[in-house]
């Protein structure tokens, strides 16, 4: 065989990194991320989809080699929902997270010295929060509008009751400490916009399976477990840039030249914001592997009794899809 023939065995579902390790999932999620996906036209994006799927099926166009449908399967990863199999909306791909991320992290450490500022960037953040949490939510756990809208309008009067609260609050603190108030706002917020986007996940359980992805039963604990860990990535993704930035910006702002150009300190701190980004949405998607376990000890006791009764003890650990 010529170096780009296909394999007869060849999965195209099969992990090209170890997700079993951190930098395997990084490896992988430097690649779905990746901001230039973004711009992929949807044309090619079903073409991807099509050549995922009949390569699934064992129809593989001839002279198709492996680099060509890895980049297909990354293509497909990026854009279209683990559960569901449908075309993810642009704005709440893990692929738009730098360019949109980062403009909105800009503007928020930026714009943080009146109140009024405060509430509109904050208001626009959990918008996007919102649309990206839905989006990576677990699909198979329905949710209604309305479900939506008390999730929406809770984190973001959670953000902007933080916001303001502690804007007002630390006015005689030191400039740094005023710097941080987003920061402390975007993570409270975070702590109640995915659980109440999701509850229905929590309320009625997510499904869970074995290694041989057959459906177990549905789990609440595996629901709570995914969200937990989905709450530690998003803040540990808007950490760094939240909190070493403002630091950078309060010391570049003293010096002479800095002061001379203010309309642009809020471009360098979205390119800065970018910057740090670029490897934070990676690392944090990498903190815990996307088919997540749970051990069966750890499961509802129902759950539980009904496994062994169907399986015995063949089924050490149950999997599930956590979201992003």
């Amino acid at each position: 065989q010529t170096r780009g023939d296909m394999t007869p065995a060849f999965d195209i579902d099969a992990p090209r990194w170890d997700q079993g390790t951190f930098l395997g999932r990084l490896r992988h999620f430097l690649a779905v991320t990746d901001p230039r996906l973004a711009l992929v036209p949807n044309a090619e994006l079903e073409r991807a989809r099509a050549l995922v799927q009949g390569c699934r099926a064992g129809l593989v166009p001839p002279g198709s080699s492996q680099e060509q449908l890895r980049y297909a399967k990354t293509l497909y990863d990026s854009a279209f929902h683990p559960d569901s199999g449908e075309r993810m909306n642009l704005l709440g791909r893990m692929s738009f997270q730098v360019p949109g991320g980062m403009a909105l992290t800009g503007c928020m450490l930026q714009f943080y010295r009146t109140v009024p500022a405060v509430v509109f960037w904050q208001w626009v953040n959990q918008s996007f929060n919102a649309i990206v949490n839905y989006t990576n939510r677990n699909a198979a756990s329905p949710i209604s509008l309305r479900q939506i809208a008390v999730a929406y309008v809770t984190a973001t009067g959670t953000a902007l009751a933080t916001a303001v609260g502690l804007n007002l609050y630390t006015k005689r603190a030191p400039p740094l400490v005023a710097r941080w108030v987003p920061f402390v706002a975007v993570a409270a917020a975070n702590c109640v916009n995915i659980p109440v986007m999701r509850q229905q996940e929590i309320i009625h359980g997510i499904a869970v399976t074995d290694g041989d992805g057959n459906e177990l039963g549905h789990s609440r604990r595996a629901a709570a477990k995914g969200i937990a860990q989905v709450v530690v990535s998003r803040i540990t993704m808007a950490a760094p840039g939240m909190i070493i930035l403002p630091i950078i910006m309060e010391r570049l702002e003293k010096f002479p030249f800095m002061k001379r150009i203010r309309v642009l300190h809020a471009p360098l701190q979205v390119l800065l914001c970018g910057g740090f980004l670029v490897f934070m949405v990676p690392a944090a998607c990498a903190l815990f592997p996307q088919r997540c376990s749970l051990a069966l000890a750890d499961l509802e006791p129902e759950l539980r009794a009904s496994i062994v009764a169907e399986r015995g003890d063949r089924v050490p650990y149950v999997y599930f899809n956590k979201g992003l």
